[in-house]
């Protein structure tokens, strides 16, 4: 008498695209990653590094395990910063494999309603520059009077959640109460560079100031700004969150406002905001399989730099004004990690007469902001920018410099909440302070 075993069959997960399966067929399973991740530098956890997680996703699209609670709190403690792909030797494209399995992961999710909450005010308040100015009027408005600082202290704050109280930290201690629209500049030669300037949904509210400054600068090395009115959010936020259907709407409509149709649109697209400069060189693999768009995709992100890449390409006049300080440079991953940027904002740093630059160690470690990990993940982000914090404090600076309006407000929020008198500022404002006086 014989038996047949069944057959057991387990439905994947996961349907990950063809091409972003092929990323993970690609880790060789080295370790070389294992010292670059943030996560698994704190918790040593094998489910915590890059190539943990990328056996994680292939189990889920392999159908060998299904997406329990631990497997999506592994997943979920990724910054997506991309410091393994700078450490990869086999080039694997981490971030698409880990921004689509979020994406068809958190499609089937039912999430909490605290988690709902957070994520309606990331795409309904944080990308909305004109609801994000109204839903700061009254903090601005108590922090003019002096009622905010008297709240802090009394600790009614810590009655909220931790996300929330995260958020609350993270608001800067200055700032207008209505920040005023960009507007572009014109050069007098006719023959100046068109740089188109993206402002970013929070940097243009927050870090109004650091945006104009930028302008400036260009405009002094010859070139015209051009801020398009129809320019939108870059998708960032959208887009790490699983979001990919309204990411692509808002690609499409910053494409047509800064290469109109038939038209040979600016020379350069910038930011001063590594997160979203990331997020727009990404738009030709986003629209890859859009025929109205692919071509048009593409050619706007090769267009993409960084503010310091435009400022070194253009090239910035005899700086007049000396800075006299000391500080420090933390790399954005954003920038360091996903746009290959390091040497541009240090060469214009080197530039300023008077300012002195000491190596940060691990510089290049991410500091916990990543976006709005910061919210969803406080606890880990809190001891990242600790970390970061530490290796300030061994530079002996008290100034910090860094091309991010998040990793700046993440790691300001935590030296003022940690008491460390420790001030955070972009590369422009050195470089406006070095021009201007």
């Amino acid at each position: 008498m014989s038996s047949t075993l069944p057959i057991l069959e387990s439905r994947p997960a996961l349907q990950l695209d063809p091409r972003t399966y092929d990323r993970a067929l690609s880790c060789v399973h080295c370790g070389l990653c294992l010292p670059a991740c943030p996560t698994y530098t704190q918790t040593g956890h094998e489910a915590d590094s890059p190539r943990g997680r990328i056996q994680l996703m292939r189990g889920l699209a392999d159908g060998v395990i299904q997406p329990s609670e631990s497997v999506q709190e592994h997943l979920d403690l990724c910054l997506d910063c991309r410091a393994c792909e700078t450490a990869c030797p086999s080039a694997v494209v981490y971030h698409e494999l880990i921004e689509e399995t979020r994406a068809k992961l958190g499609a089937k999710a039912k999430l909490p309603i605290k988690s709902r909450l957070l994520r309606w005010v990331f795409f309904h308040v944080f990308t909305r520059p004109t609801r994000l100015k109204w839903a700061l009027v009254p903090p601005r408005l108590m922090q003019k009077i002096g009622l905010y600082s008297l709240l802090r202290k009394s600790g009614i704050f810590k009655l909220l959640p931790l996300e929330f109280q995260k958020m609350e930290q993270m608001l800067p201690a200055e700032g207008r109460i209505w920040p005023m629209r960009l507007e572009g500049t014109a050069s007098t030669n006719p023959q100046a560079v068109q740089v188109g300037f993206l402002g970013g949904c929070i940097g243009s509210v927050m870090f109004d100031k650091v945006n104009r400054q930028a302008a400036e600068l260009l405009v002094a090395c010859g070139a015209s700004v051009v801020v398009p009115r129809a320019q939108t959010c870059c998708g960032a936020i959208h887009h790490h969150s699983g979001a990919h259907e309204p990411t692509e709407e808002m690609a499409r409509r910053n494409i047509d406002a800064f290469l109109p149709a038939n038209e040979a649109g600016v020379k350069y697209i910038t930011t001063t905001i590594a997160g979203c400069g990331a997020m727009l060189r990404d738009y030709g693999t986003l629209l890859r399989d859009d025929p109205a768009y692919a071509a048009r995709a593409k050619e706007f992100s090769a267009r993409v730099r960084d503010i310091s890449e435009v400022l070194v390409e253009l090239g910035i006049p005899a700086l007049k004004n000396a800075v006299n300080e000391t500080v420090t440079y933390h790399d954005a991953c954003h920038l360091a990690h996903a746009q290959k940027v390091t040497g541009p904002p240090r060469k214009l740093l080197a530039s300023i007469p008077g300012l002195t630059l000491v190596p940060l160690p691990d510089s290049d470690m991410c500091c916990g902001a990543a976006g709005t990990y910061n919210l969803t993940q406080p606890e880990m982000a809190s001891k990242l920018a600790g970390r970061k914090l530490n290796n300030i404090a061994a530079t002996g600076c008290r100034i910090c410099v860094t091309g991010n309006v998040g990793c700046a407000m993440h790691i300001q929020s935590e030296a003022v909440a940690r008491g460390e008198a420790v001030t955070v500022v972009h590369p422009v404002e050195l470089l406006h302070r070095a021009m201007f006086g």
